[in-house]
């Protein structure tokens, strides 16, 4: 890590004389990463911002009514993502059943294959970097944008239809809400802590009372008997 943003990475040709532009990139590099690690405990505030700037990029696209082209690739890429953030990072079809399918398999959550951090900075680079693009004239090709429209739309449709079979094939939801609470279990098992108790007490008390009944009944036995004249 010294290597890469020590002097060694900023000389030039071993010389000792620093670049000003790699050291600028490396500053901006390290306020990014500070922004990006402050951000994460955020992901409310994180997603508001990025539909800011999804909003002013369709505004865009809208008003100059061009670059039909990048908005296309744009949907293709954000599709890619939405695949990887929908599918589970261990695939069950190659490498083994990775999720519970019964009610009795142990709980695991689950992972994504494109965790939700990682999928919220992919999407909102994509729209900084395609509004960046309608800026450049080079990339406004004349299309006929219906056509893109409706194969994007089948595009889209075929795809979350193989997820969708994909997701009841192997018994998996790609969203974990909150963590599992297993008050079923406990109230069964606190339940049977009770009854034993109480199928103890009931033991307990019958063999205190036990043996006062058959002294009384012996007692009983003994006077009902009559007594010899030896005896008197």
């Amino acid at each position: 890590m010294d290597g890469l943003y020590g002097e060694d990475a900023t000389s030039k040709g071993g010389a000792g004389v620093t670049n000003p532009l790699v050291v600028w990139r490396n500053n901006l590099g390290r306020k990014l990463q500070h922004f990006l690690d402050k951000s994460t405990p955020h992901p409310v505030a994180r997603w508001i911002a990025s539909f800011v700037v999804a909003s002013i990029y369709c505004l865009r696209a809208y008003y100059i009514e061009g670059f039909y082209i990048v908005t296309y690739g744009l949907g293709i890429y954000l599709l890619n993502l939405l695949i990887g953030f929908l599918s589970p990072q261990v695939d069950p079809e190659s490498e083994g059943p990775g999720l519970p399918s019964k009610e009795t398999d142990e709980f695991k959550p689950f992972i994504r294959r494109l965790p939700e951090f990682k999928f919220w900075y992919a999407v909102t680079k994509a729209f900084l970097v395609a509004f960046s693009l309608t800026f450049f004239g080079i990339f406004d090709v004349p299309v006929f944008w219906p056509i893109l429209l409706l194969y994007w739309l089948v595009l889209f449709v075929l795809t979350m239809k193989r997820q969708i079979r994909h997701m009841i094939k192997y018994r998996y939801v790609p969203f974990t809400v909150g963590k599992q609470r297993y008050t079923g279990k406990r109230q069964a098992s606190s339940d049977k802590v009770v009854h034993n108790l109480s199928g103890e007490l009931m033991d307990a008390a019958v063999s205190l009372l036990q043996p006062v009944s058959s002294s009384e009944d012996t007692e009983i036995t003994v006077d009902s008997q009559p007594v010899p004249l030896t005896q008197v």
